[in-house]
């Protein structure tokens, strides 16, 4: 049974998205643009892009604002349009990249929508599962080729690498802690607003 702490009094204005009109891969496509665009910002002030993670931002708030499929595809999108603009995330660390990221999305988007859980639960669960996703995908990768990268360069095993990551990017995970339920209270009264002209 789930706490009533977790579970929200009130969903956000309907903005699931059901991929059944343009307006559905518009609102996807600017996430993507937007989800490229942070760690290129971020990237011109010279902070890292695993330390601070801009690219986990937009993904999140995807899944946690329009739902587990709008969530997955631009946690799958971003980081390869990222590649095709930047070349970054460089392409040894790429495949688990789309991994973490799509769970991002994906998780974040089924636990608020299919579970009503207050923003901050869904968030929090997504984080976990998405750090759970990129030791699979990373324990997968070394069984596949021998060998493992993290942002820091090679490793010797998958648990340190996924540890490295995770110690390395504790201010980008304080900024999504911090940021993330702001920019979904505001695209929701945003879209309230707007729904209401």
């Amino acid at each position: 049974m789930t706490s009533s702490a977790a579970v929200a009094r009130a969903r956000l204005p309907e903005m699931v998205l059901k991929y059944t009109d343009v307006r559905s891969y518009v609102l996807t496509l600017v996430f993507v643009s937007l989800s490229v665009l942070t760690p290129w910002a971020f990237h011109q002030f010279h902070l890292a892009g695993p330390t601070f993670l801009p690219m986990h931002i937009f993904v999140l708030t995807a899944g946690l604002v329009f739902g587990w499929r709008a969530g997955l595809i631009v946690g799958l999108f971003t980081p390869l349009a990222s590649y095709v603009v930047s070349g970054m995330p460089g392409v040894v660390v790429l495949p688990q990249i789309i991994i973490e990221l799509l769970v991002y999305g994906m998780v974040a988007g089924l636990l608020r929508e299919k579970f009503n859980l207050r923003i901050s639960w869904s968030l929090l669960g997504a984080m976990f599962a998405g750090r759970l996703a990129m030791l699979l995908a990373v324990l997968a990768i070394y069984a596949v080729i021998g060998r493992v990268f993290s942002p820091l360069g090679p490793e010797t095993s998958p648990f340190l690498a996924v540890w490295s990551a995770i110690k390395l990017s504790w201010p980008g995970i304080v900024i999504q802690l911090a940021s993330i339920p702001l920019i979904v209270w505001l695209v929701g009264r945003l879209a309230a607003r707007t729904s209401a002209k």
